[in-house]
C-alpha cells in the first residue's frame, strides 16, 4: 500500500501515520526524518540539503525530490509506504508522480484528515501547554495554519482530480480516527 497523508497542523497526521503503518506493515516516511538521515550519512543529497538548512533556508524542491527518489528506491519500502509531510506543493506532487512512475509505484490513496480550524487551534494550544512545545502558541499556530491553506491545500484539488483523495474526519479519539481511515482504505480496495 502506498499512501500520502494530508491535513493541516494539529490534525493528527503523525499519530495516525504510525497506527496506519503498523496496521498495514508499511514504512512511515517523514521528509524531516529522511533529511536528517541523509545529512547524518553525509550523502551527496544530504550535504546539499544541509547547505540550505544551515543558512536557515527551505530545502528546494529539486533537492527534496532527489531525497524522495533515493528513499523510494530502497528495499524496505517495496511492501509499501506512507508519505507524511510530502508533498507540500503542486510542483512537489508533480515531481513525486514522476518518481513513482519511474519506479512503477502506484499511489493507492491520499488521505486528507479534516477538522474545524478552531478545533485544531484549541488542540494545538492544549498540546503546547501539555508538552511545552514552543511552536504551539496561538500566533505561531495561526501562521502555520495560514501557510498550510495557502501552499498545501491546493493539493486537495490536485489529488481530487486524480480520484485519489479520500477525506476522513480527523476529530475524535485516536482509535476512532484510525478505524475511519482503515474503513476508508478498505472500501477503496
Amino acid at each position: 500500500m502506498k499512501l500520502i497523508f494530508l491535513g493541516p497542523p494539529g490534525v493528527g497526521k503523525g499519530t495516525q501515520a504510525k497506527h496506519i503503518c503498523d496496521h498495514y506493515d508499511i514504512v512511515h516516511l517523514s521528509t524531516g526524518d529522511i533529511l536528517r538521515e541523509e545529512i547524518k550519512k553525509a550523502s551527496e543529497v544530504g550535504l546539499a540539503a544541509k547547505s540550505y538548512i544551515d543558512k536557515g533556508a527551505l530545502v528546494p524542491d529539486d533537492v527534496l525530490l532527489d531525497l524522495i527518489d533515493v528513499r523510494l528506491g530502497m528495499q524496505d519500502v517495496q511492501n509499501g509506504y506512507l508519505l507524511d509531510g510530502f508533498p507540500r506543493t503542486i510542483p512537489q506532487a508533480e515531481g513525486l508522480d514522476n518518481i513513482m512512475t519511474s519506479k512503477s509505484h502506484n499511489l493507492d490513496a491520499v488521505i486528507s484528515l479534516t477538522a474545524d480550524e478552531n478545533e485544531l487551534v484549541q488542540r494545538l494550544i492544549k498540546r503546547g501547554e501539555d508538552s511545552g512545545r514552543s511552536d504551539d502558541t496561538p500566533e505561531i499556530i495561526q501562521q502555520r495554519q495560514a501557510v498550510y491553506w495557502k501552499q498545501t491545500s491546493p493539493l486537495i484539488d490536485y489529488y481530487l482530480k486524480r480520484n485519489a483523495l479520500k477525506e476522513v474526519d480527523g476529530i475524535g479519539t485516536i482509535l476512532e480516527i484510525k478505524d475511519r481511515i482503515i474503513l476508508t482504505l478498505s472500501s477503496n480496495a
